[in-house]
C-alpha cells in the first residue's frame, strides 16, 4: 500500500503543495468526526487522467462507511465524473442520486482542496443516509461546524498550519468535548462533556451565553504562569492550543477559528480533561528523579568504599594483599562509573560507548605503568539496559586490564583494541566484542576455569549476560578475547520526552 508521500511524489506534486496536503490529512480527523462521515482524498494521475485515492479516514463519532481501505484504488466512472466536475467548477458538488453500497444508501460530496487559489486535489465526503434520524442539537451543531470547515477547505482557509504543527501530548478531539464561540468569544454551544469539564474546573454557573475567557480567568489558580497563547485560544481568534489548571483539574484547549469566504464567523474550541494524564506524567517525573538520585547515591557510596580500600592498601606491607586491594578498588570504581552514567539519564539505559571510553582511558593509563600503551576503539556498543550495564562494564574492563597488565607486560608497551558490533537476531539484540592486544599471547596451559580471579569473574558475568566467551592467540601475535552477549530489551525510554 503506497504512502501519502510516495503517492504525491509519483504524481509530481510540488513540495509546498504536498506539504499543504500533509497538513490537511494531519487534521482532517476533526472534519470526519464532526461530519459523522468518511473522507477520501483523490488526486488526478498526470499521464492517465484517472483519479487515485491517496488516503482515507473514518469517523470516531459514528458508523463508518467503507470497511475496506480505499488507498490506491482508482475512482469508478461515476465518481470520476463527480471529481472532474468539482475540479472544473472549483466548488463543493453533491452527487444528485444516492450511491448504494451493501444495501446502504450513501450521500457523496466532492470538495476542492484549494491552496493560493489553486485546486490541488479533491476530497469526497461519504455519509450514511440509512443512519440518519431526527438529529439532536449536538449532531446539528457538529454537522454545521463541519460544513463551515468544508467551506474553508474549498477557499484555502483550512488546514490551519499553526495548529497542525503542534503535536502536544493530550491534544483534545471531537469526542472529548466541543464548544462553539461567537465573534465576541461568548459560548453559543457546549457539549455535555465540556459542561462537565468546566464544572470540575470550578465553574458552577450557567455556561451557555457566558464568556469563555471569564470562566477560565476566574478558575485559574496560579495566574503567574499562563501560556501566551491562552488569550487567543479563549477568544477563538487564532488556531492554537493551551492548557489550564484549576480546582485540581487540567484542561487542554484547542481553538479552530471559523470563517465564511475569508470573514471570521466565530470559533470551534475542543476541550479535553487531561488531569489523569498529567498526574501520571508527574508520577513518572518523580519516579525518574528518584531513580537518578538513587544511582547518584550508590555511586557516591561506591566511591567512598573505593577510597577506603585505597587507604587500607597503603597500610598493608604484603605486596599480594596490596595488589588484591587495588584490584577490588578498580572493580568497584567500574561499577561506580556505570551508576554515575545512569544518574545522568532519564531512563534505565546508558550510552555504553561513553562508559567504555572513560574506563578504557583510565585503565590504559593506570595499568600501563608508564609504558607506551595505545588504546583503540572500533564500532559501537550502543545503548544498553541498566540490567546489563554493570556486568558488561565489568567484563570489558577486566579484559582490557588483563590485556594491558599481562598481555603487554614486559613488552614495553603495545596496542590494546576493543571492537564492538551489534546485530539483531530474531527479536533480540546480540552484542559481539573483541578485546585484543599485540603482546606475548596466552601462557602455556591457559585454562579459563583454573586461571586468575579476573578470568573467573569474566566467565561468570558472561553467563549472566546469557552469552559465551573464548580466548585465543592471534596469528600475528598477541591475545584475542571474544565474547557475545544477548542484550535485554530497553524499556521505559523516551517516556518523558513524548509528554
Amino acid at each position: 500500500m503506497p504512502s501519502l508521500s510516495s503517492s504525491l511524489e509519483r504524481v509530481g506534486m510540488p513540495a509546498v503543495d504536498a506539504d499543504w496536503l500533509h497538513h490537511l490529512v494531519g487534521d482532517w480527523q476533526l472534519v470526519s468526526d464532526l461530519s459523522f462521515a468518511d473522507l477520501v482524498l483523490w488526486v488526478r494521475e498526470p499521464d492517465l487522467g484517472t483519479w487515485t485515492c491517496l488516503t482515507h479516514v473514518r469517523p470516531n463519532t459514528g458508523p463508518l462507511v467503507f470497511y475496506e481501505d480505499m488507498v490506491g484504488q482508482p475512482a469508478g466512472p461515476r465518481r470520476a465524473q463527480l471529481l472532474v466536475r468539482c475540479l472544473a467548477e472549483g466548488r463543493l458538488v453533491v452527487e444528485e442520486r444516492p450511491e448504494w453500497l451493501n444495501d446502504m444508501p450513501l450521500r457523496e460530496e466532492a470538495i476542492p482542496v484549494v491552496r493560493d487559489g489553486r485546486c490541488l486535489a479533491v476530497m469526497t465526503r461519504h455519509s450514511n443516509l440509512g443512519a440518519m434520524r431526527s438529529p439532536s442539537r449536538l449532531e446539528t451543531t457538529y454537522r454545521a461546524t463541519a460544513d463551515t470547515i468544508i467551506g474553508m477547505i474549498a477557499t484555502g482557509d483550512f488546514p490551519q498550519v499553526s495548529a497542525t504543527a503542534d503535536r502536544r501530548r493530550g491534544t483534545p478531539r471531537v469526542g472529548d468535548g466541543v464548544m462553539r464561540l461567537d465573534l465576541d468569544g461568548i459560548i453559543t454551544y457546549a457539549s455535555p462533556n465540556v459542561i462537565s469539564s468546566l464544572h470540575r474546573f470550578g465553574e458552577h454557573g450557567r455556561v451557555l451565553g457566558d464568556y469563555l475567557s471569564r470562566i477560565v480567568t476566574e478558575g485559574i489558580e496560579d495566574r503567574s504562569v499562563v501560556e501566551e497563547s491562552l488569550p487567543l485560544v479563549l477568544t477563538g481568534k487564532a488556531a492554537m492550543r493551551a492548557e489550564i489548571e484549576g480546582s485540581g483539574t487540567n484542561l487542554a484547549l484547542r481553538s479552530v477559528p471559523l470563517s465564511d469566504n475569508g470573514e471570521r464567523v466565530g470559533a470551534l474550541v475542543l476541550v479535553r480533561d487531561v488531569s489523569e494524564l498529567r498526574r501520571r506524567e508527574r508520577e513518572l517525573l518523580t519516579k525518574d528523579a528518584t531513580i537518578r538520585e538513587i544511582h547518584h547515591r550508590v555511586k557516591n557510596n561506591l566511591q567512598t568504599v573505593a577510597a577506603l580500600l585505597r587507604l587500607q592498601s597503603r597500610r598493608v606491607d604484603d605486596d599480594l594483599a596490596r595488589e588484591a586491594l587495588a584490584e577490588a578498588e578498580r572493580r568497584i570504581g567500574t561499577i561506580a562509573l556505570v551508576h554515575d552514567t545512569l544518574s545522568r539519564t532519564i531512563d534505565e539505559a546508558v550510552d555504553f560507548d561513553d562508559i567504555v571510553s572513560r574506563a578504557f582511558a583510565s585503565i590504559v593509563e593506570v595499568a600501563g605503568r608508564g609504558a607506551a600503551v595505545t588504546g583503540e576503539f572500533e564500532g559501537s556498543f550502543g545503548r544498553v539496559a541498566a540490567e546489563d550495564a554493570n556486568a558488561l562494564a565489568m567484563v570489558v574492563t577486566e579484559l582490557v586490564h588483563n590485556a594491558v597488565e599481562h598481555g603487554l607486560d614486559g613488552n614495553g608497551g603495545g596496542v590494546v583494541r576493543i571492537r564492538a558490533a551489534r546485530r539483531r537476531v530474531a527479536d533480540e539484540q546480540r552484542l559481539t566484542v573483541d578485546v585484543e592486544d599485540d603482546g606475548a599471547g596466552l601462557p602455556e596451559g591457559f585454562s579459563p576455569g583454573r586461571s586468575g580471579l579476573g578470568t573467573r569473574i569474566v566467565s561468570a558475568l558472561v553467563q549472566d549476560l546469557r552469552g559465551w566467551i573464548r580466548w585465543e592467540t592471534r596469528r600475528s601475535g598477541g591475545t584475542r578475547a571474544t565474547f557475545e552477549a544477548r542484550l535485554r530489551p530497553i524499556t521505559g525510554t523516551e517516556r518523558v520526552a513524548t509528554m
